[in-house]
């Protein structure tokens, strides 16, 4: 279980900086902060001073001065009004607005939010995010190629974590199993499912509810796959490879359907939180921006993957898993137990599908019941490009495909780019079957 180890010893770090996490998202501060300027006359100077409770529940207050150009200088507070929890679409929508504890008419407040927070052809002006004038200057190419980099991070952990799934999988038995997507899907309403639990116990903050989707999806997934191996693929282990496709195949609509009639077919997300861009560079008026949620699941998924990579590399249960690779019999006479390696492998595929669910959820915002099919089979052409034999030609796969779908999102349709991805999945079974790092056939090779 060394991979998951990063994730597993965040969780308590999280959770101890969850007392001073704050208790309205990145969204909601933001919406806020641009409702200020136009409480103050044009060409004031606004500096926010700081947050803190409003004066009555789901209220925020923010702290700040504004100086007006003939030099006059104020302190002001404003209390922005939230509708509360929950998972419907009117969660956290900005219902009222006091301006220095004066409540704004219902007329002014429609007024504002239609057509300043709400309407317009350009976002509000945020007096919190930092002046551009501080930011370094760079080449144009280079600040379009950052950004569309630090975009495409989530995306490679993702890719990285499910292609990894695969190849550990298929590396034992020369078989796909394609349910991966589905877990996924999973890991996904499990970590739904433990916020949810968290916000019912008034331990609503963003840092130890990202601890929880974690663990949740973790542990859920994990025990799902450990299922799947002993009720499905322990009994089709002499089962023809066609024989093994369909189940995994049946396996994965069950899947599929189960998440439906546990989630119904709404989405259901995860607030957004640690999702405030942070500014990097400049290209003229173009700004180069990231969000901390992004570079931390991103680094972490990725973080992951290497682990599983060295598991299999350095450790002992990864001198079994290769010895089972090679030749499971002959593993068995040196005392090898190729179920337990099995067994292991399907835990540790699945926890790996499940902190990609956790990064999908997070991240985009959501993933439906049936989201993981498409995922699922992204992450297999991955696997195919790098190696579906091998763990980390899998896991340069799942990042060559991140890069795939981040160069053709920038310089061509971007409807058409489901479409380039299976296409270069034919492309690379045609010429190399095996992929870079595989063997030159898609089949289990001979000892």
């Amino acid at each position: 279980m060394r991979p998951f180890l990063l994730p597993i010893l965040l969780a308590p770090i999280l959770l101890a900086l969850a007392g001073c996490s704050e208790s309205f998202d990145t969204d909601q501060q933001r919406l806020c902060r641009e409702a200020i300027p136009p409480l103050n006359p044009p060409g004031t100077e606004i500096a926010i001073d700081g947050t803190a409770a409003g004066p009555r529940a789901n209220a925020l207050r923010i702290l700040y001065r504004a100086q007006t150009r003939s030099g006059t200088a104020r302190r002001r507070s404003i209390d922005c009004l939230f509708a509360g929890e929950g998972a419907g679409l009117r969660r956290g929508a900005l219902i009222g607005i006091a301006s220095d504890g004066r409540p704004m008419s219902d007329a002014s407040f429609y007024l504002l939010r239609r057509f300043y927070l709400e309407d317009r052809a350009e976002p509000p002006i945020d007096p919190g995010a930092p002046r551009k004038e501080d930011l370094p200057e760079i080449a144009p190419a280079l600040a379009y190629g950052l950004q569309q980099g630090l975009s495409a991070l989530p995306s490679a952990a993702i890719y990285t974590l499910l292609a990894s799934a695969y190849a550990l999988i298929y590396g034992l038995t020369g078989r796909i199993i394609l349910s991966f997507g589905e877990f996924a899907a999973l890991g996904a309403l499990a970590s739904v499912v433990g916020v949810a639990l968290i916000l019912s116990l008034s331990l609503s903050t963003p840092a130890s509810g990202l601890a929880i989707a974690f663990a949740v999806a973790i542990a859920v997934c994990a025990f799902h796959g450990f299922a799947m191996g002993r009720f499905i693929l322990r009994p089709l282990a002499r089962a023809t490879g066609q024989q093994m496709l369909i189940a995994t195949i049946g396996l994965a609509i069950a899947l599929s359907e189960y998440l439906r009639l546990a989630q119904g077919p709404e989405l259901r997300w995860l607030p957004p939180v640690f999702n405030e861009p942070w500014s990097l560079a400049k290209a003229g008026g173009f700004i180069v921006t990231m969000t901390p949620l992004g570079l931390v699941l991103g680094v972490i998924g990725l973080a992951s993957a290497l682990g599983l990579v060295l598991l299999i590399r350095l450790s002992a249960y990864g001198r079994a898993w290769r010895a089972v690779s090679d030749d499971a019999r002959t593993a068995a006479l040196f005392g090898v137990d190729a179920r337990a390696v099995h067994d292991k492998a399907l835990i540790l595929a699945c926890a790996a599908c499940g902190i990609a669910g956790v990064t999908v959820t997070a991240v985009y915002g959501g993933m439906g019941f049936a989201g993981g099919f498409t995922l699922g089979l992204k992450a297999l052409v991955a696997a195919i490009l790098g190696g579906i034999g091998s763990v980390a030609g899998a896991a340069l796969g799942g990042i060559c495909i991140a890069i795939f779908e981040v160069v053709w999102s920038s310089t061509m349709p971007l409807e058409q780019r489901d479409i380039a991805v299976y296409a270069l999945l034919a492309v690379v079974l045609i010429l190399r079957p095996g992929g870079f790092f595989g063997e030159g056939a898609l089949a289990p090779r001979h000892v």
